[in-house]
């Protein structure tokens, strides 16, 4: 049983994603994702191509010979007001929904509706990952005596050296309970010249479930479920009272 977490109506959210991976049948042409950039054209009218940056390295009688050329894996589309993103693309799925945050629910209502187009085109021959992603602007209050008043698990300078911080980067992957679900954790306070009334301390929490053996779709929405509830344990559990009562 997930435990139970206030609604904060001022979320410090900017970005809330689900992302889904999956093997794409051989010789899927990706020019068909157009056909669910057509359905959703009303909601989603910019539409945006996907490359990567391929490069091959070749040795032959000892002369070396690079080779590089731009790939197309998939198609973007984005709300005209910024605050959706749909990306197709030939290892998976993902939505993004920005600023301003509205629920869960409806991330997760819009994440699958959309899925549901790109599975029932696509025939994934297995999904190989889950996961569930929340980008958190902090937004601490200046002055800042003290990083303990507002984060659990705050930056520390070792004692005898001066004490302010200008910029921090902190990682950890932690396991879940549930067998195969894990979670990056990454504190970050970036270099800037003045940070007038607020620090930007940027709080991402990626929670992912991984299989080798493929999920069945009839699993995602519990998967997702759960995903989520770890995310929220890990959100309350890295912020303070303190903190917290600014979001409330």
């Amino acid at each position: 049983m997930s435990e139970k977490y206030p609604t904060l109506p001022n979320a410090p959210i900017t970005e809330a994603l689900v992302d889904i991976r999956c093997k794409l049948p051989k010789g899927f042409n990706l020019d068909q994702f157009k056909s669910i950039g057509s359905k959703i054209t009303r909601e989603y009218s910019i539409e945006k191509t996907m490359k990567f940056h391929e490069t091959k390295i070749d040795v032959k009688d000892r002369e070396q010979s690079v080779t590089t050329h731009d790939k197309i894996n998939g198609y973007r589309y984005e709300s005209s007001n910024g605050t959706k993103i749909v990306q197709l693309r030939d290892d998976g799925f993902t939505f993004n929904r920005l600023k301003p945050y509205k629920n869960w629910d409806e991330v997760r209502d819009e994440a699958l509706q959309l899925w549901n187009y790109y599975k029932e085109l696509v025939q994934p021959v297995f999904i190989s990952r889950i996961a569930v992603r929340y980008i958190n602007n902090l937004n601490i209050p200046m002055p800042i005596i003290d990083f303990r008043d507002y984060l659990t698990c705050p930056p520390e300078v070792p004692e005898g050296l001066p004490q302010g911080i200008i910029s921090f980067f902190y990682r950890v992957v932690i396991p879940a309970p549930d067998p195969r679900i894990t979670a990056i954790i990454t504190q970050a306070l970036e270099p800037k010249v003045d940070f007038k009334d607020n620090l930007p301390i940027i709080l991402d929490i990626d929670v992912i479930k991984f299989t080798p053996d493929g999920f069945l779709e009839e699993d995602i929405l519990a998967i997702l479920e759960k995903l989520r509830n770890f995310k929220n344990q890990i959100f309350f559990k890295s912020i303070t009272k303190k903190l917290l009562e600014t979001y409330q």
